[in-house]
């Protein structure tokens, strides 16, 4: 419980006080993942206590030793001593977590990045060598991972600033109305479905996010559109598309559709068309963390959104 000493502290400097032995990292995580509840509810970092306030910290289990280094082929867009970029597949997850302690970037990344002795950067904890931001399991495109601490650090200032210029394609399920547009709408955790994101105002996991998009083709059943998120929230793209009435196609979680049959594009019985949501990370800009250049990495659309886009297109 909050004394009166702490009245008007915020909850990240209260929790840092009160558990010493354990990183702001950590402890930034437990928040984001709705481990600490302020007086019954799930609190952000920033809020600040009253005296007399209920702190309830669910310490998260400790985590596993670091991925098993696996022999994954990937795509590298770029290597050098402090950094490395890759094009993720979709259906990848990023980094071990329960239920995917196996297959993921980051084994992978430590079979192809430690043979050359390089190795990857510890800071973000021994499930995350490397990772200094993530990806969807099921959005593919450019990732940038650390291979140094320095280096790591310094990524992850540009990502927390916001200088970083990330770019997406997402085809969407129905057209936006408007060309062009930016979405400004909170995110907070859902209320009902503890594996989805929702657009919440005035609730207290509830973080400001704004996306900006232009539509570059319309179809009869969607369109293709450039989204640049200007802040990173989890499932932010995916969130702000649903709400505007026109879903990322294919998202299980957003648009009531896992699969994309060819009924659905009223095609003969066959394969299904699409089995992933419609969401490609096209490209990322950077301040590169040793020589401060702006470099800029890109990916080119994979296999299965191309095949999707000419049936649309092919579609009077």
């Amino acid at each position: 419980m909050a004394g009166t000493e702490d009245a008007g502290t915020r909850l990240d400097v209260f929790l840092a006080r009160a558990f010493p032995e354990r990183s702001r990292s950590f402890l930034a995580r437990a928040v984001e993942g709705g481990a600490v509840r302020l007086d019954g509810v799930p609190a952000r970092s920033s809020v600040k206590l009253r005296a007399g306030s209920v702190v309830c910290f669910r310490v998260p289990p400790p985590p596993r030793e670091g991925p098993v280094a696996e022999e994954i082929p990937l795509e590298f867009l770029h290597v050098d001593g402090s950094m490395a970029v890759v094009n993720k597949p979709p259906g990848m997850v990023v980094h071990p977590a329960k239920g995917n302690w196996k297959g993921t970037l980051a084994g992978a990344l430590k079979w192809h990045l430690d043979r050359d002795g390089g190795g990857l950067s510890t800071a973000g904890g021994p499930t995350r060598p490397g990772i200094v931001h993530r990806l969807d399991r099921d959005t593919s495109g450019v990732i940038v991972v650390a291979r140094t601490e320095e280096a790591h650090h310094a990524l992850a200032r540009q990502f927390e600033r916001r200088t970083t210029e990330k770019t997406y394609l997402a085809i969407t399920q129905g057209a936006p109305q408007f060309d062009r547009d930016e979405i400004n709408l909170p995110i907070g955790i859902h209320p009902y479905q503890r594996e989805k994101m929702a657009v919440r105002r005035d609730h207290p996991t509830s973080r400001e996010a704004v996306t900006r998009f232009e539509v570059l083709e319309r179809f009869r059943a969607g369109a293709l559109v450039r989204v640049t998120p200007k802040t990173g929230r989890t499932h932010q793209i995916r969130v702000h598309l649903a709400a505007i009435g026109c879903p990322v196609l294919c998202d299980g979680l957003y648009s009531g559709r896992a699969v994309i049959e060819r009924s659905f594009l009223r095609l003969p019985a066959g394969p299904p068309l699409l089995v992933r949501q419609a969401l490609h990370a096209a490209s990322l800009a950077i301040d590169h963390p040793s020589s401060g250049e702006r470099v800029t990495f890109a990916a080119p659309l994979p296999a299965d959104l191309e095949a999707m886009l000419d049936l649309l297109r092919g579609m009077t």
